[in-house]
């Protein structure tokens, strides 16, 4: 049962913190064996973009969206907690973004920490992030990330939005740590079993029969009419990330193209898996099983799919909330501000997909 409010809920909290630190050996990390080709320049929409994702993906959405606010319409985040919560630290990663062993998060330090960023311009305007649209969901039953850490994300926004009409909460009763996926709705078959939705795990795509991508993207994006009649299926295009080097990115990345989109009519929605989902653990289960995909279909969206690598230092393939992928020397790491190195990637694809081919011909 999928419940939403306009405001934050309260919630006991988990003390759990789940098997987040195993190592999941790759599965199916390449399902198609052509060469990926370059990421285009689609003359996509400026206007309209949204980033969302789940997990370590929402934090890293968060991020996005409050270091370019100007950039995105919207925002989306799964199972995460509160922007910037580990303050460039793995221990307050683990105790106090996921669990909270070591106390909840202060949303008054954090807003501190925001305003200094501001001061030195490596956040955006008060007033553009005030403008954002945002939707945040929790599963009740998540023992990885706290769901009061959903609540404090929530509470943290209604302090930052303008009107608290530009914000839902959603939580979903007996629902664990994931993305829940409509079952009768997706329509591309996928590599790995969907998860349990009470317990989580596996694909950490959960079989709740809720369309979660649907209710997030309707909530960003309320002027996107569907199409009158069906849609052809869209294609999923891998393609070469190495032209956005930047620390803790993987080979390849996706990015689903629906049918008219290569004329420069659609926007983009950013969506970014988390910890295990990558496609070097999963293959292509996220990239095609979360319904953005059919959304994006019947709306014309192009639906930009980045992809984290797993390495020694990070085996999961984690987005970096918590500063890894920065300096080894920084004692405060920028991660999550526009000198982040995987913010700055992330935003380059964004700019390449925005750009037209005849613009980069002219260069």
């Amino acid at each position: 049962m999928l419940k939403t409010t306009g405001h934050r809920h309260s919630a006991a909290a988990r003390l759990m913190l789940g098997a987040v630190l195993v190592y999941a050996l790759p599965a199916n990390a390449q399902e198609d064996d052509a060469p990926p080709g370059t990421l285009p320049s689609l003359g996509a929409a400026d206007a309209g973009a949204s980033v969302v994702g789940v997990s370590s993906g929402g934090y890293m959405a968060l991020q996005l969206a409050v270091a370019w606010p100007e950039r995105f319409a919207g925002m989306g985040v799964l199972a995460a907690g509160p922007w910037s919560c580990s303050q460039g630290s793995l221990s307050l990663a683990l105790n106090q973004c996921m669990m909270t062993r070591r106390g909840a998060p202060s949303l008054e330090t954090l807003n501190t920490r925001w305003a200094n960023y501001r001061e030195q311009d490596q956040v955006g305007s008060e007033p553009s992030r005030g403008a954002l649209r945002a939707y945040v969901w929790h599963g009740e039953e998540d023992t990885v990330v706290e769901p009061e850490l959903g609540d404090l994300l929530a509470e943290q926004l209604e302090q930052w939005l303008s009107s608290d009409d530009q914000l839902k909460v959603a939580r979903s009763a007996q629902t664990g740590h994931g993305w829940p996926v409509s079952l009768a709705g997706n329509k591309q078959s996928l590599s790995q079993p969907l998860g349990n939705c009470q317990s989580g795990g596996g694909s950490h795509l959960l079989a709740c029969d809720e369309d979660i991508a649907a209710d997030m993207l309707d909530w960003l994006h309320p002027d996107a009419a569907p199409a009158e009649t069906p849609a052809d299926q869209g294609e999923l295009i891998r393609f070469d990330q190495s032209d956005f080097d930047a620390k803790g990115l993987a080979d390849n990345g996706y990015v689903y193209l629906p049918a008219g989109c290569d004329d420069g009519s659609c926007e983009v929605t950013i969506a970014l898996h988390g910890c295990q989902m990558n496609a070097e653990q999963i293959g292509e289960t996220f990239v095609r099983g979360t319904g953005l995909n059919e959304w994006a279909d019947q709306h014309g969206r192009i639906v930009l799919y980045p992809q984290a690598e797993s390495t020694l230092a990070n085996p999961q393939g984690c987005w970096d909330w918590w500063g890894f992928a920065e300096s080894s020397w920084q004692l405060n790491p920028l991660h999550d501000t526009r000198q982040g190195t995987q913010v700055s990637a992330l935003m380059a694809m964004l700019d390449r997909l925005q750009s037209s081919s005849n613009a980069d011909n002219n260069e």
